[in-house]
């Protein structure tokens, strides 16, 4: 039977499955920040952007699905093994320091696999250098306010994440102490960014799916509709019987999903 942890008792216990071990990994300092990277395999580029507060390590489950790619992971900054300073976050610094890794790679265009932040950081990489994104495969965000739903803060699945992101930060940043301003900088972020109105969405110029899961419960699932009928061309693929959380509650089924979308946009190495 496919791995399942759909109340996350294995990731708020363990984490995601451990990452393999890459063929180089290393640091790219930009704009105020060290960023962290790790490569794995050979072939077209796909790099993993994770969520806000979580580590590239929550790709674990993602990574040998890609036989075929290379697949690169980063540590947004502020995040896992990144440092941050004291600039404000926002997707477009963060979008920056994504480019300045694939530079320092030489890494002249890839696709971009993106989960709930990391997925908007995608989104504004493409329409910022739509000549260095093959694609966007978007699980699991919002691309203006009126995207998310109110937070249920009874949740247990939400304090099983939470409490994760908690104890990875303690074990991978040079800042162990600080989860709690580096979560409340991230959520100002959150507050009022993106802010794409349909005019931004209509300039997308690569392909993109839009990934919903059936349970999310941050993004409505209106939204996730509205964003694949106006950026141009772009797909909405439903992911049934998982949430937010999906790349660990249900690997195979995400995994499916996200081979099906670089079959199309960047297929794979022999």
């Amino acid at each position: 039977m496919d791995f399942q942890d759909d109340d996350l008792a294995v990731f708020a216990a363990e984490g995601a499955k451990a990452l393999p071990a890459p063929d180089a990994a290393g640091h790219v300092s930009h704009d105020g920040a060290r960023i962290w990277w790790a490569s794995f395999g050979e072939g077209p580029a796909v790099i993993l952007l994770h969520g806000g507060m979580g580590h590239a390590g929550n790709w674990g489950w993602q990574i040998e699905a890609l036989a075929g790619y290379r697949a690169v992971v980063i540590d947004s900054r502020g995040h896992g093994r990144s440092s941050r300073d004291d600039t404000a976050y926002s997707y477009q610094l963060m979008a920056s320091d994504v480019t300045a890794v694939m530079d320092a790679l030489e890494i002249s265009r890839a696709a971009l696999v993106g989960w709930s932040d990391g997925a908007c950081t995608a989104l504004v990489l493409a329409d910022q250098t739509p000549d260095r994104v093959a694609g966007v495969f978007f699980f699991a965000c919002n691309m203006d306010p009126s995207g998310t739903t109110e937070i249920d803060g009874s949740n247990p699945l939400l304090g099983r994440c939470i409490g994760r992101h908690r104890a990875d930060y303690a074990a991978l940043s040079a800042t162990p102490d600080g989860f709690q301003p580096f979560a409340e900088a991230v959520q100002m972020m959150q507050a009022s960014q993106p802010n794409y109105g349909p005019g931004d969405l209509a300039r997308i110029k690569v392909p993109v799916t839009v990934v919903q899961a059936e349970r999310d419960e941050f993004i409505r699932p209106e939204h996730a509709a509205y964003l694949a009928a106006t950026i141009p061309d772009a797909e909405l693929v439903e992911l049934a019987g998982v949430s937010h959380f999906a790349p660990v509650q249900r690997p195979a089924l995400f995994n499916a999903a996200m081979m099906r979308f670089l079959a199309r946009v960047s297929p794979p190495s022999a």
